[in-house]
């Protein structure tokens, strides 16, 4: 075992728990400037949004407003509404968006054995990015071998992502182990190109086929991960 990569969302840090506050902040500040709609259906109707364009659409907010029923948006200005929501949500990024706990002693423990580390996450390239820098993460990983979906062109679940970092890292997939929260973008694909996987369940969203996936080792915290190093690798990665 030579590297160890990581999914980045609700893996290195809690996505889930994240963006759930950072739109409850949303609707709550768009309420405050003069919507008559309660924070709530705000919240119900922005999900719904969310769900019908995706999570990675450019104008939600506006989309919400321009959903609401015309008498509850009669006397705000949109553009205002909007504006509050999209600050309310970068000011919770600034302000709330941290890794687990663990994280960053578990990836210093990896770089003091000797073990590489790397990121591979599905999503737009520049999304994905600042998140690594709002978490403070990137101290710990060479820029190049953070490998993004968009920025490479592959999107998980296609193995060929996979593929294309252990090419880049010049490293076989017996040397590689894989750790993420979604069985089948996650473990499945990376499984199946021969890579150890390890599936973090903490941050996994419920009724995944765990069967289906077969990740060779289960946990819910980094230090579980990092005994199982040690123990079934033969990895120096010191206790913490």
């Amino acid at each position: 075992m030579k590297a160890v990569l990581f999914d980045l969302d609700d893996t290195l840090f809690s996505t889930t728990v994240f963006a759930r506050r950072a739109r409850e902040n949303a609707v709550a500040a768009m309420a405050a400037q003069g919507l008559e709609t309660p924070p709530d259906k705000l919240l119900e109707e922005l999900m719904e949004v969310i769900r019908e364009f995706g999570s990675n659409y450019s104008s939600h907010f506006d989309k919400l407003v321009q959903r609401l029923p015309r008498h509850e948006r009669e006397r705000i200005n949109p553009a205002v509404v909007v504006a509050a929501g999209i600050v309310a949500y970068h000011d919770t990024k600034f302000r709330h968006l941290e890794a687990y706990d663990d994280v960053v002693p578990f990836l210093g423990a990896l770089t003091e054995a000797g073990v590489r580390i790397g990121v591979v996450t599905h999503g737009w390239t520049m999304k994905q990015s600042e998140k690594l820098i709002r978490l403070g993460l990137m101290g710990f990983f060479k820029p190049r071998e953070v490998f993004i979906s968009d920025q490479v062109g592959i999107a998980k679940p296609n193995p060929k992502l996979y593929r294309h970092a252990l090419g880049e890292m010049k490293l076989l997939p017996a040397e590689v182990m894989f750790v993420g929260d979604n069985l089948a973008h996650d473990i499945a694909p990376p499984r199946d190109l021969g890579m150890p996987t390890t599936w973090a369940r903490r941050g996994a969203k419920p009724g995944q086929d765990v069967e289906a996936a077969a990740p060779d080792h289960v946990v819910d915290d980094f230090r579980e991960l990092a005994a199982i190093l040690r123990e079934t690798y033969g990895l120096a990665v010191p206790e913490f």
